[in-house]
């Protein structure tokens, strides 16, 4: 049997997920910074975790539910961090490629994603697809 602290994260640090994006999804730490939370939210959406993924939503362009893949038919495949830009203390933009599979047809989504700090809280504001 594979202990849940064996398993790889799926935001693809090479790390186990209860030493990398685990925490930030059980709500015991903040990511420190834009990248850390993309990443994390990429690990909500591999593992289905709505909650994670509304509550570090900007409340401004916070949709009401996300309607996730109930049914299986989404495989996330991976995710590669192509830039991950400071602007200042308070606002950051992460450029990634996620690739994933819908009924096996093979996707990939590319996005240039914004990022803001309220309070010390990393919250993903919106993006502009690039791919």
């Amino acid at each position: 049997m594979t202990s849940v602290t064996s398993i790889p994260c799926p935001c693809g640090s090479g790390l186990e997920l209860a030493r990398c994006c685990g925490p930030y999804l059980r709500g015991e730490r903040l990511p420190p910074d834009a990248q850390a939370l993309m990443r994390s939210r990429y690990s909500a959406y591999v593992l289905g975790d709505e909650v994670y993924l509304l509550d570090t939503w900007h409340p401004r362009t916070r949709p009401a539910e996300l309607g996730l893949d109930r049914d299986g038919r989404v495989r996330w495949l991976g995710l590669k961090v192509r830039k991950h830009e400071v602007l200042d203390a308070d606002h950051a933009r992460v450029a990634f490629l996620a690739r994933y599979k819908i009924d096996g047809k093979a996707h990939r989504l590319e996005e240039n994603s914004r990022f803001t700090r309220i309070d010390g809280r990393w919250l993903y504001v919106d993006a502009e697809e690039t791919g």
